[in-house]
């Protein structure tokens, strides 16, 4: 047998149900092999088959998918979605093909064979493993790839193969090897009861939950959380872990997070970290005064993440966090009333739309309050990819309310324009039977708009809504801010080339509705909004519009400038309205 089929034949057995790739003559054997084994879903661009393997992963719990790029362009191409993949801890196989190995370069020569880079090389500081095959393995070797660390953190894994060896015949001589069983983290019972003392020592707990903590486990606790009276807050990650009518969701923190969750965890006396990094986006730059009064306890399954050294850990645990939190709702923590109820009463407080931060902008759609509708009228289980940077993301995080059992997925992490249709595409791939609602920048839309064929040919149901700002917004606020209205390369007027967006959607036969300030109010009557096709949906936003709240810097007496904690978010609140607030800050 051609030794691309076994290999075909392994990722099968592997899990393995889709493959999303692009064409190429160093890759041609394994795109055969592959598609009489799998789903097969031609790209346009190696990037946007990356992101859609990566979305697919995080959006399906049973089944897989992995990309199949070429040779160098292939590649190159594919860096971006490898990276992001890897900085959010996300499954993502990336096989690529490779020049045969006698056109492979030896020593210092730039290249030999045609397409001939060192993948293994370029990649190697973005995943978890990076290797050239350079004669056949065996089934354990390849399946030791595919498992490396498997037991330790999820991220990018990528392996070339020459296009020599995918044509090799090779005798499986090792059929009944069988993978390796993911290693069981058990929690030690001492661990668990040091916790229970420092909760029942605690007045103003805080449990923050991360993208490390899985939805089902987290959707299955829901009563459970509901019987402490302890605040939950998410990271970005973590955000559809809860529903936000849950009696126990406080928000969403972040450096661009929810005014009223960055204050409540601020005051907190003690934080149990679940299945988040702590970075800095999360803890703010200005990370030694996050959680100032408070103990951190961070538990990961990344001993590195909690070796780092910031933010200031008190007490670090490497286990399975999902384990952790089955076992310890188990406990009685206490009661934090009190605590409980002050958190409540800022939650009243402070509204996620905050008519005091945003000047009203006439005749266009305020973000805030389009995501506010939309958070209405989504259905229980539509998927909602809010892109990866800019206004249409951290609007969102700030004003959208989830439900339940929503799926929402970004990558935050490298923050990287153009990952909302690419990423969209692999949502729906993973669920057919689902809604799946994309909202990107125009700007973020315009990078990898050549997959609304893909989207077209496929019938795929995503609702793309595109903020049509004419430009970067958040670059456009950042030049008006810092450098004084000198804009650069961030609109049609400084040389941007953005398309007219009526007429993008047209050669694909794809639906356009105009998205305006006075029918936006009235989306959940639109027959499209509520159809089983792609559509798309431009939304007329602002090129002056501004997204606040944010986190500023201050300017201390020596010139040095740094950035507030995370509570102090610009513009200020009323003195009188901090007073009620900030009575443990």
């Amino acid at each position: 047998m051609k030794y691309s089929e076994v290999l075909a034949d392994w990722l099968k057995e592997l899990g393995y149900t889709h493959c999303f790739y692009i064409n190429g003559g160093n890759n041609m054997h394994l795109v055969q092999s592959c598609n009489k084994r799998f789903i097969c879903v031609p790209f346009i661009h190696e990037v946007s088959a990356g992101i859609s393997a990566e979305y697919f992963n995080e959006a399906s719990s049973s089944k897989k998918a992995f990309a199949l790029v070429t040779a160098g362009p292939g590649l190159t191409n594919i860096v971006t979605a490898i990276a992001g993949a890897h900085l959010e801890s996300r499954e993502l196989l990336v096989i690529g093909g490779q020049v045969k190995t006698t056109d492979l370069r030896t020593r210092q020569l730039r290249q030999r064979g045609i397409q001939e880079i060192p993948g293994k090389d370029i990649v190697k500081p973005i995943t978890l493993n990076s290797e050239v095959m350079k004669a056949t393995w065996s089934k354990k070797k390849f399946y030791d790839f595919v498992f490396f660390k498997e037991n330790s953190k999820k991220g990018s894994k990528f392996l070339e193969i020459p296009i020599d060896i995918q044509g090799k015949d090779f005798v499986d001589l090792n059929k009944s090897f069988k993978k390796p069983k993911v290693k069981k983290f058990e929690i030690k019972k001492n661990q668990l009861n040091y916790l229970k003392k420092l909760f029942l020592k605690s007045k103003r707990p805080v449990i923050l939950i991360g993208g490390g903590i899985d939805r089902n486990v987290s959707r299955k606790l829901s009563n459970s959380i509901k019987k402490t009276s302890i605040p939950f807050i998410t990271t970005w990650n973590g955000a559809d872990r809860i529903g936000s009518s849950h009696p126990n969701y406080f928000g969403r923190s972040n450096t661009w997070g929810q005014r009223r969750a960055n204050i409540i965890i601020q005051q907190s006396d003690l934080v149990l970290a679940l299945g988040t990094r702590l970075g800095l986006q999360q803890t703010g730059f200005n990370w030694q005064e996050f959680v100032p009064k408070g103990k951190i306890i961070h538990v990961d399954i990344d001993q590195e993440e909690i070796k780092k050294g910031h933010p200031n850990i008190y007490y670090g645990i490497q286990t399975d966090a999902n384990l952790l939190l089955k076992q310890l709702l188990k406990y009685k923590l206490g009661n934090f009333k009190k605590w409980f109820d002050y958190c409540s009463m800022i939650k009243s407080k402070i509204p996620l739309i905050e008519k005091n931060a945003n000047k009203k902008q006439k005749f266009y759609v305020s973000p805030f309050e389009f995501y506010k509708k939309l958070s209405e009228i989504c259905k229980n289980n539509d998927i909602i990819v809010p892109c990866s940077s800019g206004g249409a993301l951290t609007t969102f995080h700030q004003t959208f309310e989830q439900k339940q059992n929503q799926i929402i997925i970004s990558n935050k992490g490298l923050a990287a324009m153009g990952y909302g249709l690419g990423g969209a595409l692999g949502s729906s791939f993973a669920n057919r039977n689902k809604r799946v609602i994309l909202i990107e920048g125009d700007g973020g839309f315009a990078q990898n708009l050549q997959e609304i064929g893909t989207v077209a040919i496929n019938k795929c149901n995503i609702k793309m809504f595109i903020f049509d700002d004419s430009g970067y917004a958040s670059i456009r606020m950042t030049q008006r801010n810092y450098f004084k209205g000198n804009y650069v390369g961030c609109d049609k007027n400084t040389g941007l080339g953005l398309p007219q967006w009526d007429k993008v959607f047209n050669p694909w036969g794809i639906k356009v509705i105009k998205i305006n300030y006075k029918n936006f109010k009235r989306l959940e009557k639109n027959k499209h909004f509520n159809s089983n096709y792609p559509v798309a949906f431009i939304v007329s936003i602002s090129p002056n519009q501004t997204y606040f709240p944010k986190i500023s810097s201050k300017v201390l007496k020596n010139g040095k400038l740094v950035s507030n904690p995370i509570h102090l978010m610009s513009p200020d609140l009323d003195k009188s309205l901090e007073e009620k607030v900030f009575k443990y800050i």
